[in-house]
């Protein structure tokens, strides 16, 4: 799978790519602290990202997981990823969306322009029904750019995840199958 936007391409993980999001989870500790879960000494080594990359592809070829990279051109530094998590099928046919920028990428609307290019491979290619995303409500952010993709706001979560070392609230949006066709057309 590779799909390609007006200025990015994006692609799976591979093991690969572990010093390349070494490098970028590195250049953006700071950055991006205050939306993820802590994590131990040696997290985004790069032998830590090979070992997680290889799992990943064995979740990615049981349909259970599809985490990405995104690139301004092929091999060139990792400035976002995206990824379907806690992917389910059977009855429910959904997902959820994690993402994250590189800061000195932030406000391009690069990040925008490759979940569109994303979701539509989510719906269209991964027949999925249902994907759920889910932020801070301080991440005003990330909350004019779900809104923004189309995804409305379905309820509010308190203590939902442990993140910088709190547990912390978070709404809950998601985007159905049907108003995504809805909205391409």
């Amino acid at each position: 799978m590779k799909l390609t936007t007006h200025r990015t391409v994006i692609t799976p993980a591979r093991p690969a790519d572990a010093a390349a999001l070494s490098q970028f989870h590195t250049r953006n500790a700071a950055h991006l602290a205050a939306w993820e879960p802590a994590r131990v000494d040696g997290y985004h080594d790069p032998d830590a990202w090979a070992d997680r990359l290889a799992a990943e592809v064995r979740e990615m070829e049981a349909d259970r997981s599809l985490r990405c990279v995104v690139r301004l051109t092929q091999g060139s530094p990792i400035i976002a990823n995206c990824n379907l998590n806690n992917k389910t099928r059977g009855a429910f046919q959904a997902a959820h969306l994690g993402y994250s920028i590189d800061a000195e990428h932030e406000g391009q609307g690069l990040m925008y322009e490759a979940l569109e290019t994303f979701l539509d491979h989510a719906f269209n290619d991964r027949t999925l029904n249902r994907v759920m995303a889910n932020h801070r409500p301080e991440n005003t952010r990330s909350a004019a750019l779900l809104a923004r993709l189309g995804f409305e706001r379905e309820g509010f979560a308190r203590n939902y995840l442990k993140i910088s070392g709190h547990w912390r609230d978070h709404v809950l949006t998601s985007m159905l199958a049907e108003d995504w066709q809805a909205r391409i057309r």
